[in-house]
């Protein structure tokens, strides 16, 4: 380091130094060159600058000497490092690459680094392979084949296009009070308590509880949510048959909606979401006067994420439900109160998904006809 570097900035330079400095929203080793910089400036020594700014003295005799050979700009970013050299070439990348999505070696559900290293070694020249090294390019090619995900896959066929664009539309119909559209769903919850007490948070310290628990039965959700106005209701039944099914609809229509001339419901293909199950629950004409009221449309099967109702029981599990209960009556009472400041809000869901967006997007979904002779 027989070369002295002197710093001078300008005013410019000075001023947005400085304000990179009080922002606080840059990485810090470009904070470090930048005090390093206006210290120079100032006149201080390499020695009192290392000490001030808690860096070697090498790295102070970089930040100056980036600045007065090059720029600013040069001087704060970091310096391009020279890499070692990728091991595996392209051609084995790719082999890699296909190697993690095929089917594993016998006797093991799935890859790990460590059986695709070993693979890899066999399958090329190269005498061993470090499991960085195939983590890295699995990343690159967004790949984790020791991992997957459950998912429905649905049949998509002119039934499954027939349900989802007759649920869209109805979704995207301007409010009708008369004719109201309810989203309706059900979902099982598993009755939690404590074996023993939680010790409260305290400053510096999270709240503590015990990892085991104790189960006291299930209970049922019904779930209603007016896809046009912020309202929803939440009815916790001990079963959910048929019979609680069609108290919930005669509910709908004579406490929840008594004016509506037509209510429209949403709802999944549940064998007990049918006609049928009124007429199991009341006598004939009882289940006639409430099914002249409603209008059943059908998600397609394995496509229940086009109830809308889905999204609201993932806020009520995130907001409320996530916490042991073990009591129902405690249960009824925090989702009452959720609820009530739930609609007071006038929370809504956001529906974004549309017919025309449908057919953009999922264009495999929609079949094609044949070709008349």
């Amino acid at each position: 380091m027989n070369v002295r570097y002197r710093v001078e900035l300008s005013q410019a330079e000075r001023d947005e130094l400085t304000a990179m400095l009080s922002g606080g929203k840059h990485a810090a080793r470009k904070l470090k060159r930048a005090q390093i910089l206006l210290a120079a400036d100032a006149g201080s020594g390499d020695e009192e600058i290392a000490r001030a700014v808690w860096v070697g003295g090498s790295t102070v005799y970089r930040t100056k000497r980036r600045f007065v050979e090059g720029n600013l700009e040069q001087a704060l970013s970091e310096e391009s490092r020279p890499g070692a050299e990728r091991k595996l070439t392209g051609k084995e990348e790719a082999l890699l690459v296909a190697t993690a999505c095929a089917k594993p070696p016998a006797g093991r559900a799935r890859w790990t680094l460590e059986l695709l290293a070993g693979e890899m070694v066999k399958l090329t020249d190269h005498e061993s392979l470090s499991h960085e090294t195939v983590r890295r390019r699995l990343a690159e090619n967004h790949l984790k084949p020791w991992r997957r995900e459950m998912w429905c896959v649905p049949r998509v066929d002119g039934e499954y296009v027939a349900r989802m664009e007759d649920v869209l539309d109805i979704y995207a119909e301007a409010p009708d009070p008369k004719r109201p559209v309810v989203c309706f769903d059900e979902s099982p919850i598993q009755l939690i308590g404590e074996v023993r007490q939680p010790i409260p948070a305290e400053p510096g310290q999270l709240e503590r509880y015990d990892y085991e628990y104790r189960r006291n039965g299930t209970v049922n959700l019904f779930v209603f949510l007016d896809t046009n106005r912020p309202w929803r209701k939440v009815k916790v039944t001990a079963r959910r048959t048929a019979k609680d099914y069609a108290q919930c609809m005669r509910e709908l229509v004579d406490v929840h909606y008594p004016d509506a001339d037509t209510i429209r419901v949403v709802q999944d293909n549940l064998s007990s979401h049918t006609a049928g199950a009124l007429y199991q629950a009341f006598p004939p004409a009882e289940a006639r006067r409430i099914l002249r009221r409603l209008e059943f449309h059908y998600t397609p099967k394995h496509a229940s994420w086009l109830n809308m109702v889905e999204i609201e029981i993932g806020v009520l599990r995130g907001q409320c439900l996530d916490r042991r209960i073990d009591d129902p009556n405690k249960l009824k009472r925090e989702i009452a109160a959720w609820e009530r400041q739930r609609n007071a809000a006038r929370a809504r869901i956001n529906w974004m998904f549309t017919t025309d967006k449908a057919r953009a997007k999922m264009g495999r979904a929609y079949p094609c006809p044949a070709k008349e002779s």
